[in-house]
């Protein structure tokens, strides 16, 4: 705020002259607010806050509506009809499918630790698991048994497979479990599909490999789509969250495409 001091009528030589200062101030006048220099506009406004907020709530919201996406139409039933249908295909792929579709139904806690298992057809407790195990689960529905498969071949091609662990010998416990020793498998022992995104070249119980943004790798099963959408190519997979039945096939990079057996 800002004050005016008004002096009193007395002339000026007698104030000067006088030791008594009483009286210099005899009023305070009130003169309104202090003038403000104008503010300089801020280059991060408003416009610039919603637009972070925005990027925000895309980043963390993104799982969820994943999950919705996933979740739209798909069901337990839905799932059985499809088994049925697919059981009676005697392809391979179709078999694979159905077991896919099965195990989307099971209860799994995201488990990607290491456990002594047995061998062969081990598996670490039915309630845990990881992508790679989705995989594993499924094709035993099969009578596959990727854990010995795989294992054999590393035991007669061990320097073929990726040296990533630090192991010197191949472990059944672990390494059919892990995603870059499958690929290398499929490569090695299954059909190599080229990369695209028409899912037309998708068929049910194919395997893909996707390159997640953070680089890890992921592993799924095609397999169809629920209701309307049974034309489209969907996947099993388990990312974290269980065992899902998802459209989201390309949602990721692609980073292979097999067929095992091949059809």
């Amino acid at each position: 705020m800002v004050f005016r001091l008004r002096m009193c009528e007395q002339p000026f030589g007698e104030i000067f002259m006088s030791r008594s200062r009483s009286g210099f101030y005899s009023a305070i006048e009130y003169i309104g607010p202090r003038p403000q220099k104008p503010k300089r506009r801020n280059f991060f406004g408003g416009w610039v806050i919603g637009v972070i907020a925005v990027g925000i709530a895309c980043w963390f919201g993104r799982p969820l509506l994943q999950t919705l996406k996933g979740q739209e139409g798909a069901s337990t039933e839905r799932a059985t009809m499809l088994i049925s249908a697919l059981k009676t295909s005697g392809t391979p792929g179709n078999q694979l499918a159905a077991a896919a579709l099965g195990h989307s139904s099971d209860k799994v806690v995201f488990d990607p630790s290491y456990y002594k298992i047995s061998y062969p057809n081990g598996d670490v407790a039915p309630g845990k698991g990881a992508a790679a195990d989705v995989i594993i689960r499924c094709y035993r529905k099969l009578n596959l048994d990727l854990q010995k498969e795989v294992h054999e071949d590393m035991v007669a091609n061990f320097r073929h497979y990726p040296q990533l662990w630090g192991n010197t010998t191949p472990d059944t416990n672990i390494d059919h479990r892990r995603i870059a020793n499958l690929q290398r498998f499929f490569e090695r022992k299954g059909k190599t599909l080229p990369l695209s995104r028409d899912p037309q070249d998708f068929h049910p119980g194919d395997v893909v490999i996707w390159s997640l943004a953070n680089a890890d790798s992921h592993i799924g099963i095609v397999v169809p789509g629920p209701g309307a959408a049974g034309g489209e190519p969907w996947v099993v997979h388990n990312m974290g969250d269980g065992v899902k039945w998802e459209d989201v096939l390309f949602d990721y990079k692609i980073e292979a495409h097999f067929r095992y057996p091949e059809n």
